[in-house]
């Protein structure tokens, strides 16, 4: 089983693991590495909050800027028939490319 949740702007993601009969996660869209664990999903959610928070804590103590997780800007390179049937696919939808994209990129990637 695996699954996510957010908190403060930070995603993680949530799996079960059946040899330890516990919750672990880990923040995601970060190069830094946090982690936590739990019992029950209550536990989990407070754990998690707390990770983020003494991650930032700690980022500030050591003077260090915390990573950010993704800016919502996504740039992509297409070949150029392939932003001409976006474009066409936006058009016809009645949206911008922006709305377009990020409808279809979202509805794909929660798929």
């Amino acid at each position: 089983m695996s699954s996510s949740m957010t908190f403060k702007g930070f995603a993680a993601r949530i799996e079960f693991s059946a040899e330890d009969d516990c919750f672990i996660g880990h923040i995601v869209g970060i190069q830094d590495v946090v982690g936590f664990h739990a019992d029950s999903v209550s536990e989990l959610k407070q754990a998690f909050h707390e990770s983020v928070d003494d991650y930032l804590q700690t980022c500030e103590a050591a003077n260090k800027i915390p990573q950010k997780p993704y800016s919502g800007k996504l740039m992509l390179r297409i070949p150029p028939e392939i932003h001409a049937a976006v474009a066409t696919a936006a058009q016809l939808s009645g949206k911008s490319i922006n709305q377009w994209a990020s409808e279809t990129l979202g509805r794909e990637a929660h798929h």
